[in-house]
């Protein structure tokens, strides 16, 4: 399972804990699952479409990835949702 990090706003929705392991050979899956397991972080990362939406970055190991990356077991993805202000 790899470890997924959430930071910002999303921490809360994700049951105020900001590192979670998740199953999924892709970025993708391991998104789906971590929306599956907190309910209320459904549709606030990806679209009903299951895309990544516009307004999160998502890395791997260091790395900005998409859906479509395959992730090991060892792997570390971070969540973060983009800054915007002035």
């Amino acid at each position: 399972m790899a470890l997924v990090c959430i930071h910002g706003p999303l921490r809360k929705l994700a049951g105020d804990c900001s590192q979670h392991r998740i199953d999924g050979a892709t970025v993708g899956e391991l998104l789906q699952g971590l929306e599956r397991e907190h309910l209320a972080l459904a549709g606030w990362v990806l679209d009903e479409r299951g895309v990544i939406r516009r307004h999160i970055n998502v890395y791997v190991n260091g790395e900005r990835s998409g859906a479509q990356v395959a992730v090991a077991d060892e792997d570390r993805v971070e969540v973060l949702p983009a800054i915007s202000g002035g």
